[in-house]
C-alpha cells in the first residue's frame, strides 16, 4: 500500500470518529455557533442595525434578525460592491458566488475566509467518512472527475466571482488535484457540448474511479463515453470505478437509467451543497437521510412550508423540528448571510442524529387550486407507479393546466421524455393519479370533488429536455429542470417536443 493510500485511510477514520462525535451534540453545537456568530460580526454593519450588542438567547435572535430573501439583503451587497468593509461580516468576502434567480436576476453570495472551509472540508469529510465506512482508500489510486461549472473567475468590485462549482476548483486541495480530471483549458469552455466532448476525450482512456456531478448531466457522459468506446457499460470503460458522489436533484428518477448504463450499480454518496453553505451529506451507506452539517458555521432555523409567505411566520431552531414536515430552510453564516432563506424545503427523516432529505424547492410547487402539490411528492409518486415495471423516464416536469383548450375541467399535466413510451399511457395516468391522491390530500379531495380532472400525460420527444435547456443557455453544469411550476412557462415551451 502506498504513503498516500496508508494516510489516507488513516485520515478518513479519523473523519469518521470525528463526525460520530458531533453527531451527538448538534443542538448545543448550533446554540454556541449562533452565540459565536453574533459575537464576530457585532460590530459590523448588519450587526450595528440589528443590535446584536443585544442578543442573549435564540429568543433575542428571531426579534433582532428578520427573515429575508435576496432583495432584502441586496442592499448590504451593494454597500459591499462599491468597496465598503465590515458590512456583513469582518472585512470583505474573499469571493462572491453568482447565482441566477428568478425574481432578483443575478445574486452575489459572499464567501469568506471563515466560510469556505464550510464548502471544502464538508465535501472532504463526506468522502473521508465513505471511504472508512465502505473500506476502499485506493480511490485516489486513481482519477477523479468532477462535472462543474467554469473556474474561469470575474474580478467584481476587486473580488473573483463566478459559479460555485468553479470557485471550489481553485480551493481543492493539492493532494486531490494530481488526480483531478478534466484539465483546466478544458473545464472553462462554456459551451457545454463542446465541453463534454473535451472531457470524454481526456478521461476516456483513464483509470477513473470517482465521478461527482449532477445525474442528468452525468447521464450525458456516461453515454457520449459509451458511444466513443464502443464498450457496451462504464464498468468496461472504466473497470475500478468505485463511487458516485451527486448533489443538486433526487437521485431515484435517474437511478435505473445510470445503473443500466454503468452495467449495475455503484456506490453512491449524496450531498447537499449550495451557494450558501454546504447543509448536510450521506453519512451512513444504509439511510435514506443527508445527516445536517451541524458543526460547521452556519446556524440553521426552520420555517413550516405552510407559513411561508405569512408576515410573522413561526420559526424554529434545530431543537423545535419534527419528522415527516416540511420546512423551509434558513441559515445564519460566517459569510454573513442572516435569516436567510435559500429556496429550499427540507423533510427530517430523524432527529437523532438530526437526517434530512430535501423535499423540494419553496417556489417550486402547484397551487393553482389550493393543493399545493411539492417536488418531493411528484417525485415519489412517479417513482411508485413505475416500481417493478420496465419503465424508464428519462426527464419530466409538471404543470397546472387552468384553461384546456379542449374545454372540461382542469388538471395537472406530466410533461415526460420516456426511454420508450409506454403502449397505454392511459393506464399511466391512472396510476399515477392514484399515486398522486396518495401523496397529496388535498389533491385527492379536488379529484374526488369533481374540481379537477386526473392527470394527463404529455410524451416528449427524444431529447426534449436538453433541447429546452439548450435554449435557455443553462446546458450542462449545475443548472436542472424545476420538477414543477404554478404556471405555464416551461409547459407552454415544452409543448413544442411533444410526439404527435
Amino acid at each position: 500500500m502506498s504513503i498516500k493510500t496508508e494516510a489516507i485511510k488513516l485520515f478518513a477514520a479519523h473523519t469518521r470518529r470525528s463526525i460520530d462525535r458531533w453527531r451527538k451534540t448538534a443542538v448545543e453545537d448550533q446554540l454556541h455557533i449562533m452565540n459565536q456568530l453574533v459575537a464576530k460580526a457585532k460590530y459590523t454593519r448588519f450587526g450595528q442595525d440589528h443590535d446584536f450588542s443585544s442578543i442573549r438567547t435564540y429568543e433575542d435572535f428571531k426579534n433582532q434578525v428578520p427573515i429575508r430573501d435576496y432583495e432584502a439583503i441586496r442592499p448590504y451587497i451593494n454597500n459591499i460592491l462599491d468597496g465598503e468593509k465590515n458590512v456583513l461580516w469582518p472585512g470583505r468576502p474573499r469571493y462572491f458566488a453568482k447565482t441566477s434567480g428568478t425574481t432578483s436576476g443575478v445574486k452575489y453570495i459572499p464567501l469568506t475566509d471563515d466560510s469556505m472551509p464550510n464548502h471544502i472540508v464538508t465535501a472532504r469529510n463526506a468522502m473521508m467518512n465513505y471511504i472508512d465506512l465502505a473500506k476502499k482508500a485506493d480511490i485516489f489510486k486513481g482519477k477523479v472527475i468532477f462535472l462543474s461549472g467554469s473556474p474561469e473567475l470575474e474580478i467584481k468590485s476587486g473580488i473573483p466571482t463566478g459559479r460555485l462549482s468553479g470557485i471550489v476548483n481553485h480551493e481543492i486541495p493539492s493532494w486531490v488535484k494530481t488526480n483531478q480530471l478534466p484539465s483546466y483549458s478544458t473545464n472553462i469552455i462554456e459551451d457545454w457540448e463542446e465541453k463534454l466532448e473535451k472531457i470524454v476525450e481526456e478521461t476516456l482512456h483513464q483509470d477513473m474511479r470517482l465521478i461527482s456531478g449532477i445525474p442528468p448531466w452525468v447521464q450525458m457522459y456516461y453515454e457520449r463515453i459509451l458511444e466513443k468506446s464502443g464498450k457496451n457499460n462504464i464498468r468496461e470503460v472504466f473497470p475500478n470505478y468505485s463511487l458516485f458522489m451527486y448533489g443538486g436533484v433526487n437521485f431515484q428518477p435517474y437511478r435505473a437509467t445510470l445503473e443500466n448504463l454503468t452495467g449495475g450499480p455503484v456506490d453512491s454518496i449524496e450531498t447537499f451543497p449550495a451557494s450558501e453553505g454546504f447543509i448536510a451529506f450521506q453519512d451512513n451507506l444504509d439511510s435514506s437521510g443527508l445527516l445536517l452539517n451541524t458543526r460547521s458555521g452556519i446556524f440553521f432555523e426552520f420555517i413550516p412550508v405552510e407559513e411561508i409567505g405569512n408576515k410573522n411566520p413561526a420559526r424554529y431552531c434545530l431543537s423545535e423540528v419534527e419528522t415527516g414536515k416540511d420546512y423551509a430552510l434558513i441559515i445564519n453564516n460566517n459569510a454573513g448571510l442572516w435569516g436567510y432563506s435559500i429556496g429550499d424545503c427540507v423533510r427530517f427523516v430523524t432527529v437523532d442524529p438530526y437526517r434530512l432529505i430535501v423535499s423540494g424547492r419553496v417556489s417550486h410547487y402547484i397551487s393553482a387550486f389550493g393543493e399545493h402539490v411539492i417536488g418531493k411528492e411528484v417525485e415519489e409518486a412517479l417513482l411508485q407507479t413505475i416500481s417493478g415495471t420496465s419503465i424508464k423516464v428519462v426527464e419530466f416536469t409538471v404543470a397546472p393546466q387552468v384553461n384546456p383548450p379542449q374545454g372540461g375541467q382542469p388538471y395537472h399535466e406530466w410533461f415526460i421524455e420516456f426511454d420508450q413510451v409506454p403502449e397505454r399511457v392511459e393506464d399511466l395516468e391512472d396510476q399515477l393519479d392514484a399515486q398522486m391522491c396518495r401523496q397529496n390530500i388535498y389533491y385527492e379531495d379536488l379529484i374526488r370533488g369533481n374540481i379537477l380532472r386526473k392527470i394527463k400525460i404529455t410524451p416528449l420527444q427524444k431529447d426534449a429536455f436538453r433541447q429546452y435547456m439548450k435554449s435557455l443557455g443553462k446546458l450542462g453544469g449545475q443548472n436542472k429542470v424545476p420538477r414543477l411550476a404554478n404556471d405555464r412557462k416551461i409547459a407552454d415551451i415544452l409543448t413544442d417536443f411533444r410526439l404527435d
